[in-house]
């Protein structure tokens, strides 16, 4: 359970960041997913609407771990745009197949 948990993230984070595939993406997302993250809305809709609208949709990221335990997926991002570079952490939560749940902590590099 964990890998596959660990796959649906991975490849939900390569669709918005490296393909750029936000209908991809939100595909992942259950309709009521909950994002922690300030500024970002909860909801599928919500959440990839802002997303494509961010400075991270013209963002590049690199993984540069992912570690998963049962429903919790953690991924460390190093994240390049025109702003900057920032080092992410993801912290998702999983259940029957999609994302319901995320939390992140960002620091510039």
């Amino acid at each position: 359970m964990s890998e596959q948990n660990r796959k649906i993230v991975l490849d939900c984070l390569e669709n918005l960041f490296v393909h750029k595939d936000f209908d991809a993406a939100k595909a992942a997302l259950h309709p009521d997913f909950v994002t922690h993250s300030p500024g970002f809305p909860s909801g599928r809709e919500a959440f990839t609407e802002a997303m494509k609208n961010s400075p991270l949709a013209g963002a590049t990221a690199e993984v540069q771990r992912a570690v998963a335990e049962d429903d919790l997926v953690m991924v460390h991002l190093h994240v390049r745009s025109p702003g900057g570079e920032v080092a992410i952490v993801d912290i998702l939560r999983v259940e029957n197949g999609l994302l319901v749940e995320h939390w992140d902590v960002k620091q510039p590099v």
